[in-house]
C-alpha cells in the first residue's frame, strides 16, 4: 500500500536478506596478508560444528525469548528440542550441515560458496518464504565482490585513532565523538561520573545528527566525509556542548540535499574479536547478520541475515531523498565501529569494537575514553558500565552503579531512560607490561593468550 513494513514483519522471511560479503572479504584479506594455508584456518571450526559445543546461558534465553524461531523448520529443529522447547543449558549443540558448507568452503575457496549449489540453496530459500518471499537471486551472490576501502584517521590527543569509513557510519561517528570532547579535560572526571556521561552524551547527539542525515554508502550517494571531519568544523560542532546544560536533539552541521533517516528498530547483536599477534600485527574486525537470528531462516546449517532492515525503510522524507534509501548493489548503512589507536608514530596502542546494534558507536567510544582518558585496565574499560545517546534519550545501563547518575543528568535536562545494554566489547591494549585484554562480562568473549 505504499507504507513501510512494520520493522518485524520485514525482519521474518526472504525479503530481508541480503547477499553475506564475509567470506569474501576474509578471502580479500587472506590473499593479501594470509601465511598458513586457507584451508588450515576452517579446521577449527569444522570440528567445533562437528562436535558440538555447550549451550550457554544467553543463547538459552535468547532462544526462548524469540517468538519467531518456529517460523522455518529447519531453525526451529536446530534450536529447539524434539518436544519444541528451547535448548536447554549445556545441551551439546552439533551442526554438520553447517561443517559440510565450511569444508566446502575450505576446499573450493570462497567461490565455492557464492557459486554452484550453496548459493543456489541460498537464494531458494530467500525466495521461497512463502508469507514473506526474498528477492535475492543466484547472481546477487555470484556477482558479489569485497571491496577495499581506506581507513579514516585522525588525531586525537597524543594519539592516532582510526577506523572504517562508509557504509559502516561507525568510523565517522566515533571519530567524530572524540574529536568533539577534546576541549574538555575528561580525564579531570570520575569514571562514569554524572559530568562525564554528560559531556559524552552531547558529543553523542552531536555526532548522531551528523549520522542520520550524511551517512550511507559513499559509491551511491555522496557523502561529505572530508567536511564532516573537518577540525574547523567539529571545533565549532564542539562549542556547542554546555557542561552544564543539555542541548537536547541536536541538528546535522551541514547543509544538504538528503533528508534526514527515520528513527527504526536497530537489534543488539552482532560479533566482534581483537587480535594482536606475536609480530605485532593487529586487526579489530566485527561482522554481523544484524539480528541475533538473522531472518530466522536457515540454509546448509546457517542463519541468512537480515541485513537489508539496515537500510532506511522509507526512500524519502520532507520531500527529499534519504541517503541510506535502498538501491540496487548498495550496501546498507550499519554501525559497526572497528577501531584501531595508534600514536603519533604509528605504533599499536589498541584494539577495540563491539556488537550492539547502533549503540555500538556509543560503546566503543566509551572503552577508549575510559582506558585513553580514564587509564583504566582494558577489562575494566568494557566492563564499564555504558551510556550512549543516540540523540535522543541517554540511556544508561540498568543493574549497574550508573543508574545512580540518573536524577543529575535529569537536572541537567537530560531525558533519561534505564534500560538492559548488551555490549560484547573486545579489545586488547599495549602497555608497559605487554599486553592487556578485556573481554566485556555480558556476552561469552573471552580473554586468550597463546
Amino acid at each position: 500500500d505504499g507504507e513501510p513494513m512494520a520493522f518485524w514483519d520485514a525482519v521474518v522471511g526472504g525479503r530481508s536478506v541480503g547477499t553475506p560479503g564475509l567470506l569474501r572479504m576474509l578471502e580479500l584479506a587472506h590473499r593479501d596478508h594470509g601465511k598458513l594455508p586457507w584451508a588450515s584456518l576452517f579446521q577449527p571450526a569444522i570440528r567445533l560444528a562437528e562436535e558440538g559445543f555447550a549451550v550457554s546461558p544467553r543463547l538459552h534465553a535468547l532462544i526462548a525469548g524469540d517468538r519467531f524461531l518456529k517460523r522455518d523448520p529447519e531453525t526451529a529443529a536446530y534450536f529447539h528440542d524434539a518436544a519444541g522447547n528451547p535448548l536447554p543449558v549445556g545441551h551439546l549443540l552439533k551442526n554438520q550441515a553447517y561443517a559440510d558448507t565450511l569444508r566446502a568452503v575450505a576446499e573450493g575457496g570462497a567461490d565455492a560458496f557464492y557459486q554452484g549449489p550453496i548459493a543456489l540453496d541460498i537464494a531458494a530459500k530467500a525466495q521461497g518464504v512463502t508469507d514473506n518471499p526474498g528477492r535475492l537471486g543466484y547472481l546477487d551472490l555470484r556477482g558479489y565482490q569485497a571491496k577495499r576501502r581506506d581507513p579514516l584517521c585522525l588525531p586525537s590527543l597524543q594519539w592516532q585513532v582510526c577506523g572504517m569509513p562508509p557504509p559502516t557510519s561507525g568510523g565517522v561517528a566515533v571519530l567524530q565523538i572524540l574529536k568533539l570532547l577534546e576541549p574538555f579535560d575528561l580525564a579531570a572526571l570520575a569514571p562514569a561520573s554524572p559530568d562525564a556521561i554528560h559531556l559524552v552524551a552531547e558529543a553523542g547527539r552531536l555526532a548522531f545528527a551528523d549520522r542520520n542525515r550524511f551517512l550511507a554508502d559513499s559509491d551511491f550517494v555522496a557523502v561529505p566525509l572530508e567536511a564532516l571531519l573537518d577540525p574547523d568544523y567539529l571545533a565549532a560542532r564542539s562549542g556547542l556542548i554546555d557542561p552544564a546544560a543539555s542541548m537536547g536533539a541536536a541538528s546535522p552541521g551541514l547543509p544538504s540535499d538528503q533528508a534526514h533517516s527515520p528513527a527504526q528498530l536497530n537489534p543488539p547483536s552482532t560479533s566482534h574479536l581483537s587480535v594482536v599477534d606475536a609480530e605485532g600485527n593487529a586487526v579489530s574486525m566485527t561482522a554481523s547478520i544484524e539480528s541475533a537470528f538473522g531472518s530466522r531462516h536457515m540454509a546448509r546449517g546457517f542463519l541468512l541475515n537480515n541485513e537489508l532492515t539496515d537500510f532506511s525503510f522509507r526512500p524519502e522524507a520532507d520531500g527529499r531523498p534519504v541517503a541510506n534509501r535502498v538501491q540496487p548493489g548498495k550496501r546498507p548503512r550499519s554501525s559497526m565501529s572497528p577501531t584501531l589507536v595508534l600514536d603519533r608514530q604509528g605504533r599499536f596502542v589498541m584494539a577495540i569494537g563491539s556488537p550492539g546494534g547502533s549503540r555500538i558507536i556509543g560503546y566503543t567510544a566509551k572503552a577508549i575514553i575510559a582506558s585513553l582518558d580514564w587509564n583504566l585496565s582494558m577489562q575494566e574499560a568494557v566492563a564499564l558500565p555504558n551510556f550512549v545517546n543516540r540523540n535522543g534519550a541517554t540511556d544508561l545501563e540498568e543493574g549497574t552503579s550508573i543508574e545512580a547518575a540518573k536524577a543529575a543528568l535529569e537536572a541537567l535536562g537530560h531525558e533519561v531512560t534505564v534500560r538492559g545494554m548488551t555490549s560484547g566489547l573486545h579489545g586488547i591494549r599495549l602497555t608497559p607490561g605487554g599486553l592487556d585484554g578485556g573481554a566485556a562480562p555480558r556476552r561469552e568473549g573471552v580473554v586468550l593468550t597463546k
